[in-house]
């Protein structure tokens, strides 16, 4: 595996991007979007965890534009200087540059899915609604029903327009994320023109998936991990 950080040129200035090629030929390219506190050690885990998969995997640095770096997972309130200088505008823009790499290097859009954690969660509903991908996958994407940041809105009144199959991941005991929320947004996705699911996990916290966190459930994360793993079969074209 071949493991490196490039920096993209966007609208918005350079961007780092964290990049895991597998040994071999890859079978398709996924794009992974960070939790709120940045590409930091698990995110790129994530990353070589999908290039072992066989896929060209990417994690752009959606915190470029201010300063950069991560934040503890204890300290959200150093997440907020980040949130100021983002927006979804912004976030299409980081996307869009990244998916231009990915085309250079070969992969149209029909053999790229994204998947994105916590933050990341809401910005694959969102590119999801907007850009034409193989398939998309979040988990547990806060503030798609009901906004919790003023430059996030909610998504939810987009399920109609879906262009990329979605798979969404959620925990019961999300305080975050209320199950009424997540029971609001399956509603909405039967009208999607597109392959649309959410799957609950009745013992499963925010952040159940990330191995650095408290909220870590080995059960819910190979699931949801197995899950996410079968959704990019299923609907991206995919080497076999």
């Amino acid at each position: 595996m071949e493991t490196r950080t490039n920096e993209l040129d966007t609208a918005h200035g350079p961007m780092p991007l964290y990049e895991a090629r597998p040994d071999g030929e890859a079978r398709g390219a996924v794009v992974v979007i960070q939790e709120a506190f940045g590409v930091n050690t698990y995110i790129e885990d994530v990353t070589r965890r999908f290039a072992a998969e066989g896929y060209h995997a990417v994690a752009p640095h959606m915190f470029h534009r201010s300063g950069g770096g991560t934040v503890p997972y204890a300290d959200f309130a150093k997440v907020v200087p980040h949130y100021e200088h983002l927006d979804d505008d912004g976030i299409l823009v980081d996307v869009d540059a990244t998916l231009e790499y990915l085309h250079r290097a070969g992969w149209d859009g029909a053999r790229i899915g994204i998947v994105g954690f916590c933050f990341g969660g809401r910005v694959t509903f969102l590119v999801a609604s907007r850009r034409e991908l193989g398939a998309a996958v979040g988990f547990y994407g806060g503030g798609i029903v009901t906004a919790r940041f003023p430059k996030f809105p909610p998504l939810v009144d987009e399920a109609a327009q879906l262009r990329t199959p979605w798979l969404g991941l959620f925990g019961d005991r999300d305080k975050s994320i209320p199950v009424e929320d997540v029971e609001q947004l399956r509603d909405a996705l039967k009208s999607a023109p597109v392959p649309a699911e959410v799957v609950r996990y009745p013992e499963a916290a925010h952040g159940f998936h990330c191995d650095q966190r408290d909220a870590y459930d080995e059960s819910a994360a190979q699931d949801g991990w197995n899950r996410a793993l079968a959704w990019f079969e299923a609907h991206m074209a995919v080497a076999t």
